[in-house]
């Protein structure tokens, strides 16, 4: 009986030794933070790892994560300063640096920190219009940032970063945006295309003036190549007559021809003149023979001398160029006054005529001429 008592006891303390280790003997996880109240009040903090207390006096009452957390809240209606109403749902990332502020300065810092966003937040939206809200999250981030972490500095927390998940404006809003974001694109596409009909015709105006430019630069060269074409030709062609009168003339006064030889030349031309285009209807005078001799007395005045040029033509000789075209038009003009003097032997002195007489001195059977007509 007594040793039925005796073990019991030692079983007792056994349990009781086991129960005191246990409560004694702490361990704390990495990156977390033991609080320890002895008698209900703080006595210490207690890094990861293992840890020793007083059994029955000390207690490990709380463990704060000392790791990065990140808390959603659910979407808040907030009110912009165009009284407009959306929804806007927040992210935060914070981290505990002080675990006894953390534990005695704030009852649950996680709804503190709701609430205290919820508010921020609308003090934030409530100066910023609309468009402003939806074009500048950067600043409202930052700026909500900036609060909350001048606000939970005391409790021991640090916010780290505030993200707005989503901006959401009422169906209507957001409809009404639509609208005026397509006519401002339809604006835009139209200046787009206005902008690029006036560049291709500016293109295209200067593309015709310089082509008209280069046109009318070519035509007035070409008028300048044409015109200097036709002067060198008439030229050339002048001087070419000039040496051909000057030849005829030439040829004219040293073959001395008599009356036959002027009446033989003029029976050869009348065929020629009969085949001309215009001569339809060729008319023979009846005294033709008449006409002949008349033609011959006044041919024969024609003088020996007439006063052209003496010097010989070398029909092999190169033609003169321009530089030469004031001898040759001298030379055709006296040709041609010489031309006109035998043409009208009345008109000029008896000195310039040779007599018939000098004529005929050539041929002794050709036939006395008629007496020249005063």
């Amino acid at each position: 009986m007594i040793g039925s008592v005796a073990l019991i006891v030692a079983f007792f303390f056994l349990a009781l030794a086991i129960a005191i280790v246990a409560m004694s003997f702490k361990i704390v996880p990495q990156q977390r933070a033991g609080i320890v109240e002895r008698l209900g009040k703080y006595r210490t903090t207690l890094d990861s790892g293992p840890h020793l207390i007083v059994p029955f006096v000390d207690r490990l009452q709380y463990v704060i994560d000392q790791r990065e957390q990140v808390v959603s809240f659910p979407p808040q209606d907030v009110i912009t300063e165009d009284n407009l109403t959306v929804s806007i749902d927040t992210v935060i990332y914070f981290t505990v640096n002080n675990p006894v502020s953390a534990t005695y300065e704030i009852v649950n810092y996680i709804e503190a920190i709701h609430q205290l966003t919820m508010t921020t937040l609308r003090n934030i939206i409530g100066g910023m219009s609309l468009e402003h809200a939806l074009t500048g999250r950067d600043q409202i981030n930052r700026t909500l940032g900036a609060e909350l972490d001048a606000a939970t500095t005391r409790w021991g927390i640090k916010v780290n970063r505030v993200e707005l998940k989503s901006i959401d404006p009422p169906a209507t809003i957001i409809d009404a945006m639509e609208k005026q974001m397509r006519a401002e694109r339809d604006r835009r596409a139209v200046i787009l295309t206005a902008e690029g009909q006036r560049q291709s015709a500016i293109l295209t105006a200067e593309g015709q003036k310089q082509s008209q430019i280069l046109t009318a630069e070519g035509e007035k060269q070409a008028a300048i190549l044409t015109a200097e074409g036709e002067k060198q030709s008439q030229i050339l062609r002048a001087q070419g007559e000039g040496r051909a009168i000057e030849t005829v003339f030439q040829a004219i006064h040293d073959g001395n021809p008599d009356q036959k030889l002027l009446s033989y030349q003029y029976l050869q031309t009348l065929p020629k003149i009969a085949g001309g285009e215009n001569a339809s209807t060729w008319i023979i005078p009846a005294e033709l023979t008449a006409a002949l001799g008349t033609l011959g007395g006044v041919i024969g005045t024609v003088p020996v001398d007439g006063g052209g040029s003496k010097k010989r033509i070398d029909l092999d000789a190169p033609i003169e160029d321009v530089a030469s075209t004031v001898d040759t038009s001298e030379a055709v003009q006296a040709a041609l006054e010489a031309a006109r003097r035998a043409e009208q032997p009345g008109a000029g002195n008896g000195d310039d005529i040779v007599p018939p007489s000098i004529l005929d001195q050539g041929d002794d059977d050709a036939p006395p001429p008629p007496p020249a007509q005063a």
